[in-house]
């Protein structure tokens, strides 16, 4: 395990909110847009949870945790993963990898196409 000492950008409660929330409704937005022409795709942003259906992987979880200033994510390809904000992008501290690579590489996968998230990862202050 690398320890790539990685500190979470000192924000604020608020701050906290306002990106975690832009953060899910982008994901929101982007899985809808898939959702169009893939109609086997079902996700549903509901008080801070985001649930993604993808078959053939199964379920995705996002969810805020705000005692943490985190955006957590359950993964039914890679398993859980606690996102912080670094240097302005939700970063997977144990190995520097962003949200939006992990959904964009996994969701492309599954779908045989390029999905991009495009924004997910770009909060800079």
């Amino acid at each position: 395990d690398v320890d790539l000492n990685l500190k979470s950008d000192d924000i604020s409660d608020k701050e906290y909110h306002i990106l975690a929330d832009e953060t899910l409704e982008n994901i929101m937005i982007h899985c809808e847009d898939l959702a169009d022409t893939r109609p086997e795709i079902d996700v549903e942003l509901n008080q801070g949870v985001l649930t993604l259906i993808l078959p053939p992987n199964g379920t995705y979880v996002i969810n805020k945790q705000p005692p943490n200033k985190q955006i957590w994510l359950s993964s039914p390809v890679s398993g859980p993963k606690r996102y912080d904000v670094i240097d302005g992008h939700w970063t997977y501290h144990r190995d520097g990898s962003t949200l939006g690579n992990l959904l964009r590489e996994e969701v492309s996968e599954a779908l045989g196409i390029e999905a991009a998230f495009d924004g997910v990862d770009d909060y800079s202050k």
